[in-house]
């Protein structure tokens, strides 16, 4: 009896030579396709056929298509292990990302209830505060505001943080980073911040809030991360073992 091969559907053959097409840097990432049309007669498909390619390329990740602008390539995505104790800026250098940072202010001043409580503190004390913009290939993703406590924050005002991370200045002063404990909540842009990131108050973020603890298991740092949630997703990698938890950009 006569058996027939079964062929690969036409827009999986089509994915999978745009997708070889886009790894071997022939689109850049921010480019954008070719017209959907031009595309379709190349391949000698439909534009239903390439639309169904086009669509499986954006749920890989590859591909963003925006309405009445095109079709881009994305950008390679920039991760952040939760469950590491480096700093994220050094995290996503690892990864080959251009990382900038931009530092808006340090300075001793009275610390909010949510940090001192965090930090074990009297309510109200003066401790340094370090506020930062992450940049992404140029682009803001991520502020931070730092509250560090003393004695360890008045050595802090000299540093350049556009240059050195929060824990390497911190090494240098001999604190050894024991832990830390993160919480993670969905909210919405406010004004202030909005402007530091170049987006519309309202934009989707997340807020995370983060405590970093001494080798004395003494909280030394309390972090207030905004994270653009138009930006950076999370992502969960299970194992029989447990769970760890991914920045994704």
């Amino acid at each position: 009896m006569e058996t027939r091969e079964r062929r690969e559907p036409k827009y999986l053959t089509i994915a999978a030579d745009l997708t070889a097409r886009i790894r071997a840097g022939e689109y850049a990432p921010g480019s954008a396709l070719p017209p959907q049309r031009e595309l379709s007669a190349a391949y000698g498909v439909t534009l239903a056929t390439l639309r169904a390619a086009l669509a499986r390329l954006e749920s890989d990740g590859l591909l963003s298509q925006q309405a009445g602008r095109g079709t881009f390539v994305a950008e390679p995505a920039a991760a952040y292990q939760l469950d590491s104790l480096r700093s994220l800026a050094d995290d996503l250098r690892e990864q080959g990302h251009v990382v900038g940072t931009d530092l808006i202010g340090i300075a001793a001043r009275k610390a909010p209830a949510w940090a001192t409580d965090a930090l074990g503190l009297p309510a109200g004390e003066r401790i340094t505060r370090v506020e930062r913009v992450r940049l992404i290939a140029g682009r803001p993703a991520l502020h931070q505001v730092s509250w560090v406590r003393a004695p360890y924050g008045a050595a802090l005002l000299g540093v350049d943080f556009a240059r050195t991370s929060l824990y390497h200045a911190l090494a240098e002063q001999g604190v050894v980073v024991h832990r830390a404990r993160e919480r993670l909540r969905p909210a919405l842009l406010d004004a202030p911040v909005a402007t530091l990131l170049r987006q519309p108050a309202g934009t989707p973020v997340f807020l995370s809030d983060r405590v970093t603890f001494g080798l004395d298991d003494v909280p030394v740092v309390m972090d207030r991360a905004t994270i653009l949630g138009t930006v950076m997703e999370i992502r969960a990698e299970r194992a029989a073992s447990g769970l760890s938890l991914r920045w994704h950009a």
